[in-house]
């Protein structure tokens, strides 16, 4: 059990996430294909003109950048609720699907009938695999490691319920099977400092982007991409409530797994839940009867939850365990037909079972790779998801309307608001300023900045200096 003696609870909690895309483009048959790096450039040449960087802020003062690998990202700014946290996150989609459409329009001026394909998943067709990156404002009194230890049996079965699954290519004697998630045989570490080098569920690299007497982040870097908005809800609010829990010292069962890295693979090739876990102390539990008992302990949770009209409300997390209890009757039933609009894994495997039976029976087919591919196509009307989507076979978390908000303006209830006004004022005043997570300046006519340590914060009087600065000093002409 993890001491947590005198420290404080963070129900309303600063999240976010950053997506990295996968990026392709395919051409008529006599042209050359264009490598990722070179669909980037120019993906990112309306950015780089502007700004002459392909690492920007936007408007609704989340990051935009090119990742190595050619990997498209965009970081979210700071939520604090989880609605919120999808809403922008789904207009990350939007964003880097502009830039795509974007791209193949100045392609075509080129003489090139290039399609640019961006792909919200976690693994490629050679196997080279991209992230999803939950990051959550914790306290800095947890100690990570021990936190990192206490949520692994939570983080390695997770997946059962909110895995974006996919089809693993036959590997050696073994023959192409269907997975719970795209991440799990790419993590190698439980928690560590590291991020490519030795994939860690739990990344403990100290970057809190905030005041770091007060706060860690805790970045999880295990989870899958997901497309269907009800299995992020599920993803994100059930690692909320685990965290509240273990924060506010509430009673959660005390599980210590063998080898949990062998095991999380185990768990992503058994759609039964039934993977037995070896304990540490003897004997063993199933991977389902793990996320069961821990769900239990957040349902009893909620029940003494206490919220002030901020965060992620109480009746959001009802959904959120509806939704997760669900998922496990259905799991341990093998009855999928409740949550077969809800959760990604379930909706693939259902979907791409009808093809496999039309097919022969063989997961490793080709057209069911397309089929994987195409799920997590973000284009509108193209991506596989979208069309189910328009058919009403995947379900809503949130509306179009949130999304559309979300585009354009920055959070009104974290630090990020004064993030995006200080970005609108320097762009409609033409203001040469340079700004990170923490950090606003204006370059000229003199260097004025302040950092602003509190991310709960939504206004702040240095941040009104700086924007008087602006106005008073902008450019003439």
């Amino acid at each position: 059990m993890i001491s947590t003696e005198s420290q404080p609870v963070f129900t309303r909690r600063i999240m976010g996430i950053e997506t990295e895309y996968g990026l392709s483009s395919t051409g008529l048959p006599a042209e050359r294909a264009l490598s990722p790096d070179e669909v980037a450039r120019v993906l990112f040449r309306p950015i780089v003109e502007e700004y002459s960087s392909s690492n920007i802020f936007s408007e609704n003062a989340s990051r935009l950048y090119l990742d190595v690998g050619s990997h498209p990202e965009i970081a979210t700014a700071e939520c604090d609720s989880l609605s919120q946290l999808l809403a922008y996150e789904r207009a990350g989609d939007v964003i880097v699907d502009k830039l795509g459409q974007q791209a193949e329009e100045t392609l075509r001026e080129q003489g090139k009938a290039q399609a640019v394909y961006l792909f919200k998943n976690n693994v490629d067709s050679v196997g080279n695999s991209y992230g999803c990156h939950e990051n959550y404002l914790i306290s800095r009194h947890m100690v990570l490691k021990d936190l990192g230890k206490a949520l692994l049996p939570f983080l390695i079965t997770r997946q059962l319920i909110c895995g974006a699954g996919m089809i693993a290519p036959a590997k050696g004697d073994k023959p192409a099977q269907f997975v719970l998630s795209q991440r799990a045989d790419q993590v190698w570490e439980g928690v560590s400092s590291a991020t490519t080098r030795s994939r860690p569920i739990i990344n403990t690299r100290d970057e809190p982007h905030g005041d770091s007497k007060r706060f860690r982040r805790m970045h999880v870097i295990v989870g899958d991409s997901n497309m269907a908005e009800p299995t992020f809800a599920l993803k994100v609010g059930s690692t909320q409530l685990v965290l509240e829990m273990l924060e506010a010292g509430f009673p959660m069962p005390e599980i210590d797994i063998v080898d949990p890295i062998k095991e999380i693979r185990n768990i992503a090739r058994d759609i039964t839940g039934q993977t037995e876990l070896p304990l540490t102390e003897g004997g063993s539990m199933t991977a389902l009867e793990v996320q069961r008992r821990i769900y239990e302990a957040a349902a009893q949770w909620l029940e003494q939850r206490e919220e002030d009209g901020t965060g992620t409300s109480n009746a959001e997390m009802e959904r959120v365990l509806d939704l997760w209890a669900r998922t496990l009757d259905g799991i341990a039933k093998q009855d999928f037909s409740g949550i077969d609009r809800e959760i990604d894994w379930v909706i693939k495997r259902s979907l791409f079972e009808r093809y496999r039976d039309r097919l022969g029976g063989d997961w490793g087919h080709p057209k069911l790779a397309q089929l994987d591919l195409a799920y997590h196509d973000i284009r509108p009307g193209r991506g596989l998801y979208d069309v189910l989507l328009s058919k009403s076979m995947i379900a809503r978390w949130i509306d179009d309307e949130q999304i559309a908000a979300a585009m354009h303006t920055p959070p009104a209830t974290t630090r990020a608001a004064m993030r995006g006004e200080f970005l609108r004022t320097a762009r409609e005043l033409g203001a040469n300023v340079t700004v990170d997570w923490t950090r606003m300046k204006v370059n000229r006519p003199d260097p004025h900045s302040a950092e602003f340590g509190d991310p709960f914060a939504t206004s702040d009087e240095r941040c009104q200096e700086l924007l008087d600065y602006m106005h008073e000093h902008r450019p003439q002409g």
